[in-house]
């Protein structure tokens, strides 16, 4: 299994009041949220990547490594954005090295945690606040999922196991993002609301749909921030299941009242129910979008 660590990076929203999605190469404006949820306009904006697909910022978890440092070391090194701070004494180096210097040596292969010591640095991995855990399923629903989509529609997972350690940080103020020029790399800095309406547009997976479904909650960092430290204490992997139906098209979350009796695939229910398994419990593909819908009849508080 391929260990991953990845961060939603959140932002004050100067434009939160007029739902502006900045990173988009078009005219109009993000919708507000649904009126299901209807929370109140979120005065922050996440970071959503974008390359081959759409991710949040983040990468692989080296062998040995603690997950937390791998979160702050994979999103300096994928958007720029250094998580550190001074441990105090002599650095080893009267160097005073730029984000860019640093950063360079990193991507060149060299050891970003000694790098950082030589500098007198040490990753600030405890403003990674643990939200979420993610399991891909099983290689068996990867290939029923695949076979069910057409090319140009969003994949679920690679057709690899993974484990997805999701954390919430804030951006550090008077810091900004960077981007390899080399790479093709588009960054789109949202609010969590108005993702449901863009969820086509940037073919967001499952995860990154109920990751903005919990934030849209949310109606500030602070609040975000808040839940996080009591959500650290109920981090139950969350491993999706195929419904068993004639078209394949629907993802069921263990809280899911079908999750045990009609999921396809390995299963990981929840032996307790953690405070945020609440709300929506499935996703169905519909066109090119995963919807995040209830089940029907469902009266789980919302």
């Amino acid at each position: 299994m391929i260990e991953h660590a990845r961060v939603v990076l959140l932002r004050s929203s100067p434009s939160a009041s007029g739902g502006k999605v900045e990173g988009l190469d078009r005219g109009s404006r993000a919708t507000g949220p649904s009126k299901a949820r209807d929370p109140e306009p979120a005065g922050y904006e996440m970071l959503l990547v974008r390359r081959r697909e759409t991710q949040l910022p983040g990468g692989g978890v080296h062998d040995g490594e603690d997950a937390r440092v791998a979160a702050a070391r994979t999103v300096f090194e994928d958007c720029g954005v250094l998580l550190a701070r001074d441990i105090g004494g002599q650095a080893e180096t009267l160097e005073v090295p730029t984000f860019a210097t640093l950063r360079g040596k990193i991507l060149g292969g060299a050891n970003a945690t000694e790098i950082l010591r030589t500098h007198g640095l040490t990753w600030s991995s405890d403003t990674m606040l643990p939200w979420s855990h993610w399991l891909t399923p099983s290689i068996h629903l990867l290939d029923a999922v695949a076979s069910i989509r057409a090319p140009a529609q969003p994949r679920l997972a690679e057709a690899v196991q993974t484990s997805t350690r999701v954390y919430v940080t804030e951006l550090p103020g008077g810091m900004r993002t960077a981007f390899d020029k080399t790479e093709s790399v588009t960054e789109h800095w949202i609010s969590p609301a108005s993702a449901e309406p863009l969820a086509e547009e940037l073919a967001l997976s499952p995860l990154l749909v109920r990751t903005c479904w919990e934030l849209a909650r949310h109606v500030s960092i602070k609040a975000v921030l808040e839940t996080a430290r009591k959500r650290a204490s109920e981090q139950h992997p969350i491993l999706l299941r195929l419904a068993a139906r004639a078209d394949s098209r629907c993802l069921l979350l263990p809280w899911d009242p079908e999750y045990e009796t009609a999921g396809q695939g390995e299963s990981r229910p929840f032996t307790y129910q953690p405070s945020w398994a609440i709300g929506p419990s499935r996703f169905v593909l519909e066109d090119r979008a995963w919807k995040h819908l209830a089940a029907p009849g469902s009266t789980r508080a919302v």
